[in-house]
């Protein structure tokens, strides 16, 4: 049995990323949420 877990960074960086965050309202509320909080990373 493996990991579930199998990384891909380009599945990863489209599923996630700043840019599909910025495509819809509800992601950019997402971003400004998490800027508000002071993240240091906000999206993959």
């Amino acid at each position: 049995m493996k990991m579930t877990y199998q990384p891909k960074k380009r599945q990863r960086k489209r599923e996630h990323g700043f840019r599909k965050r910025m495509k819809t309202t509800s992601g950019r509320n997402i971003l400004k949420k998490r800027r508000l909080r002071g993240r240091n990373k906000l999206s993959a």
